[in-house]
């Protein structure tokens, strides 16, 4: 199998806001919010990471939810995943929707989101006149059924 590593380079308002992981096996990097932060039952937040990423072109970086954040109190990523493009140089920011009927805190070094990095394709676009058929054709969402 052959495990392709990058280099990140990064800046960080302090050192303990520098992603990890939470396991050997883990996929994703857990961010941290860089302060405390209320976000209120049904809003939604920027939370503010205090890292900046220099990406390598041909890379970019998926933010997603928490599992635990999701399951334990309805927190989630809104635009999950969102995506961090190879050319920004800006703080991240994870965009937090609150499901639950119930204010959340938000602590300083809190794990909010994980962050998992993953090639970009380039596509070349070709117009045609018609494309190849398949079984499912033009059928849209719930076309395959549920079970």
């Amino acid at each position: 199998m052959n495990n392709k590593n990058i280099q990140i380079d990064i800046t960080a308002e302090n050192s303990s806001l520098i992603p990890t992981k939470g396991s050997a096996g883990a996929s994703g990097y857990d961010l941290r919010a860089k302060a405390d932060y209320l976000l209120k039952k049904g809003g939604r937040l920027t939370v503010p990471t205090g890292i900046k990423l220099s990406i390598p072109k041909g890379f970019e970086a998926q933010i997603r939810p928490r599992s635990g954040l999701a399951i334990k109190h309805g927190i989630t990523v809104l635009n999950s995943p969102g995506t961090i493009d190879s050319d920004y140089r800006g703080e991240i920011g994870v965009i937090l929707i609150n499901h639950s009927e119930e204010d959340f805190h938000i602590e300083k070094g809190m794990r909010i989101a994980q962050m998992v990095f993953a090639e970009v394709l380039e596509a070349e676009f070709i117009l045609s006149d018609s494309l190849d058929e398949t079984m499912r054709g033009s059928s849209g969402f719930g076309s395959t059924g549920s079970k």
